[in-house]
Parts: C-alpha cells; sequence; structure tokens
C-alpha cells in the first residue's frame, strides 16, 4: 500500500506540472492513466466515486 500511495503522488505530481506547462500529449494521457489506475487502488478510491456520483446527480438536477 505505500508503494501504491507514493506512485499516486508521484504520478500526481507529474500530470500536475504536465497540465499547468501546458504539453498535453500521449504522454501526459499516459501518466493520467497510471494516475487514475494507482488511485483506484488507494483507500482514496470509494471517496472519489462518492464525489463522481454527487456531482453528475446535481448536474442531472439542473
Amino acid at each position: 500500500m505505500a508503494v501504491t500511495v507514493s506512485l499516486v503522488a508521484l504520478t500526481g505530481l507529474v500530470l500536475f506540472f504536465l497540465l499547468r506547462s501546458k504539453s498535453l500529449g500521449y504522454g501526459s494521457a499516459f501518466i493520467a492513466i497510471l494516475f487514475g489506475f494507482y488511485l483506484a487502488s488507494t483507500g482514496a478510491a470509494g471517496p472519489v466515486n462518492t464525489l463522481t456520483t454527487a456531482i453528475v446527480n446535481a448536474l442531472g438536477n439542473l
């Protein structure tokens, strides 16, 4: 689990800097996929799913 959390932090940091520098391309897409993959295997997966569901429901009620 400690390795997964550190991979989430590392890929999240790389993705943040790629998005900030506006250098979007195949590399940043790969980093985004890795970030999502590692994030899904941590304890944050449940709250992220709950937040996404709440946002979709709120947008559906507009």
